[in-house]
């Protein structure tokens, strides 16, 4: 990896040692980037400067949340197979399109409703 030039008259870069991107990683399953940048005193910016010039520190940072994410899956599958109604539908909602919204027929017409003033004889 090569390091940044330092700019003129300003700060040099910031480059993640491979402890500091291994904190990402393990970290990144529950905390935004906003929550990282002030975990290493930095801002968002200078945390999303860092993951372009240093594209480990992204993959690490996705890394982490895809493996929480399939943590959390595993037993929200793991409570449906239990029977778990309550997961069953929040799965059946996000994952299978599932709605309790109120479908509406629409080739059924509108009944109207004779009132007293109708003249039918």
């Amino acid at each position: 990896m090569a390091v940044p030039k330092k700019k003129p008259n300003g700060r040099p870069p910031i480059v993640f040692s491979e402890a500091q991107i291994k904190q990402v990683k393990e970290l990144s399953a529950r905390l935004t980037k906003a929550q990282l940048a002030d975990y290493f005193n930095i801002s968002e910016n200078t945390f999303r400067e860092i993951e372009k010039r240093q594209p480990e520190v992204l993959e690490a940072y996705k890394s982490g949340k895809v493996q929480q994410i399939d943590e959390v899956v595993g037993h929200l599958l793991d409570q449906c197979r239990q029977g778990n109604p309550t997961c069953i539908l929040f799965f059946l909602k996000t994952r299978a399109g599932w709605s309790e919204a109120p479908t509406q027929n629409s080739s059924i017409p509108a009944y109207k409703r004779p009132s007293a003033n109708d003249d039918t004889n």
